[in-house]
């Protein structure tokens, strides 16, 4: 984004070295360690992440002695999350980013342990309402992304949201740990591991609780006053920037840029989910085996998250347009892949595209939200973008099981294909003549 540097001071005062106001600038000591702190934080969630779509199944099955609803702790996971995006987006805007994101956290750890003791009570109707609970708590969690967004310039916002979604990939390795010391005190207590790893979350969400307490200030207070921490920065006019504040809801959903990245969180969120989903399916149909599976999950993991800074980077030096473009496409070429190939290699490159095609969109539409929304209303946005996207992860996969007994695998793709076609289009239509610099259709 193109800014006007402040006017030289006249003659007779004492001249300060202004600093860059493009990309190049360097990022403040304060800001840099509130995003290392973001980002620790984000790492330690990141483990407890892991525990509803890897525990919850088995649980189901040890408790009912079916699998007929071992899908249920993932779903309940996508609603619970729908739910509370939104309303965690509005406390965000009114008392702070930190207050938001402590809730979560705070939730996060009443669900855990509910769901350890409904586990240790024995009873199933418990553990929904733990795991209901947890899931609001891992859904108020996403404003973490928007704090780190808020303390950066909009030339390098992109970069700043990589730099969470990074600690994501850290917790997704981290979290076999927080198993490993489940089963340690089940060979030491005989205790059973699916219980006691929920009673081991706390020691996850404490460090992350005290990471969040040592931000300081506010990230919602450093995006209402960048020019305070970025010495020679002056901000645009608000008009050249952003929405007017009190649209609301109807404003948004009209905005052309913002209906765009809306559109393209709901086809990314919805397809990656698919093809989760389908992969461990496609690669059982053609005889490979387990942990070979869990390699090529693994792979799309890191495809996710890996390649983050670098695509904010990109973003930010490129615009949104043109990486939430090639995220689009990227994910149409991996859910081709998937469901046409019966080679392991070829499969796991498909999911491994589809990570790198969601972490593309992800970054540069969320990047393009923070810019055409006020700081004061961001966490409302991005809430609404939260629940678009879960709403999503929720009907697509539901709605791939009938595709595939009517038509086969292969019919994965061409649902695929009908979803990106109108994000597509719009994202093509969408006029953004700089980086984070739109005009409205």
């Amino acid at each position: 984004m193109t800014v006007e540097p402040r006017e030289a001071p006249p003659a007779t005062s004492v001249r300060v070295a202004r600093a860059p106001v493009d990309g190049s600038r360097s990022l403040p000591p304060l800001v840099r360690r509130n995003t290392i702190l973001l980002t620790l934080a984000q790492a330690f969630i990141g483990m407890g992440n892991q525990a509803i779509p890897t525990l919850v199944p088995l649980m189901t099955v040890q408790m009912l002695g079916s699998a007929t609803l071992a899908g249920l702790g993932t779903s309940l996971l996508s609603v619970s999350r729908l739910v509370v995006a939104y309303p965690v987006g509005y406390l965000t805007d009114h008392y702070g980013r930190k207050a938001g994101m402590l809730l979560g956290m705070a939730l996060t750890m009443l669900g855990a342990i509910s769901v350890g003791a409904a586990m240790l009570a024995g009873s199933f109707a418990l553990v929904i309402v733990g795991v209901i609970i947890f899931g609001m708590g891992v859904g108020a969690g996403q404003q973490l992304r928007l704090a780190a967004a808020d303390m950066f310039l909009p030339a390098r916002r992109a970069e700043g949201l990589g730099y969470v979604l990074t600690g994501s990939l850290v917790g997704a390795f981290a979290a076999p740990l927080l198993f490993t010391g489940a089963q340690a005190l089940e060979r030491s207590s005989g205790a059973d591991p699916l219980m006691t790893v929920w009673f081991l979350m706390p020691l996850v969400v404490l460090p992350s609780i005290a990471l969040v307490l040592a931000v300081r200030p506010d990230p919602k207070t450093i995006a209402q006053h960048l020019e305070r921490y970025y010495p020679g920065y002056t901000a645009p006019p608000a008009a050249a920037t952003a929405l007017a504040e009190g649209g609301g809801l109807r404003v948004w959903i009209r905005h052309y840029p913002l209906a765009t990245a809306y559109a393209v969180n709901f086809a990314a969120q919805g397809v990656m989910a698919m093809m989760m989903a389908m992969t461990s399916l496609a690669l059982s149909h053609h005889g490979h085996a387990l942990p070979l599976i869990s390699l090529s999950v693994s792979i799309h993991v890191v495809g996710m998250f890996g390649p983050s800074i670098p695509l904010g980077r990109l973003s930010d030096r490129f615009g949104r347009r043109p990486l939430m473009l090639a995220g689009l496409v990227i994910l149409g070429v991996g859910s081709i892949l998937v469901p046409r190939s019966e080679a392991y290699v070829v499969i796991t490159a498909g999911t491994f595209l589809v990570g790198v095609g969601w972490a593309a969109c992800t970054v540069a539409s969320s990047a393009l939200i923070t810019e055409v929304v006020t700081a004061g209303e961001r966490g409302r946005a991005v809430g609404l973008s939260d629940s678009v996207s879960q709403l999503a992860s929720m009907v697509m996969p539901l709605a791939a099981g009938p595709f595939v007994v009517l038509a086969g695998l292969e019919s994965l793709s061409v649902v695929v294909v009908v979803v990106l076609v109108a994000p597509i289009a719009m994202v093509l239509r969408l006029r953004e003549s700089a980086p984070g610099r739109y005009e409205h259709a």
